[in-house]
């Protein structure tokens, strides 16, 4: 069912095996969620996901910026990007539309606040909830990849207190990774990290 080197291999999910062995806590205090308008596109969503957003959207508005909702309202909920396929909209190719900042400068995300609010089921594009992990599909496989890519000025903060902390990655992002893949695939991501780690510390012995 999987192996760990040199790839972590569930089913047909493909793992870096960096997701197991670097470390990484958001540091929101000092990134103030910098993700959410550094990056090229809006963040990628999955064809299931543009029925959520539609759900989702009068809900939310609220919680919306004025230049979040007139990006939406004119160029739509969602757009087609070449590279990325479907994405959320980007207020002047910058923040997401629907970030918004709160008292503390930190940007937060109308969707998962209106979740947190048990106000709307959805909490927010798997895309989102899965970083730093990057999920894509291979070229030539059936396999879908998971890689490890935290941005390397905006996340130094979280990699430096994931160390701090030693939690690593996969454990980060438990809850992201059962809702996307189901706890069976956890347990088995779990049963290769002990492995990886006993193998590792026989290594030094």
């Amino acid at each position: 069912m999987h192996k760990y080197f040199p790839l972590i291999v569930i089913d047909k999910v493909l793992l870096s095996d960096e997701i197991v062995e670097a470390e990484f806590v958001c540091n929101l205090s000092k990134c103030k969620g910098a993700c959410c308008e550094d990056g090229d596109a809006g963040a990628p969503l999955s064809d299931k996901e543009l029925d959520e957003v539609k759900k989702s959207y009068e809900k939310i508005k609220p919680l919306m910026t004025p230049e979040g909702i007139k990006e939406v309202e004119k160029n739509g909920l969602y757009r087609y990007d070449r590279e990325f396929g479907w994405v959320t909209p980007t207020v002047d190719n910058k923040i997401c539309a629907y970030g918004f900042k709160d008292k503390n400068g930190v940007i937060k995300c109308a969707f998962e606040e209106s979740y947190n609010k048990k106000e709307i089921k959805w909490k927010k594009p798997i895309s989102c909830h899965l970083y730093p992990i990057k999920k894509t599909k291979s070229k030539y496989t059936k396999h879908e990849m998971l890689n490890y890519e935290p941005r390397k000025d905006i996340c130094a903060p979280a990699c430096k207190l994931g160390k701090e902390l030693k939690v690593p990655v996969y454990v980060f992002l438990k809850e992201a990774l059962i809702r996307e893949y189901g706890t069976p695939f956890y347990n088995a991501l779990c049963e290769i990290a002990n492995d990886y780690y006993q193998v590792k510390q026989s290594k030094k012995d």
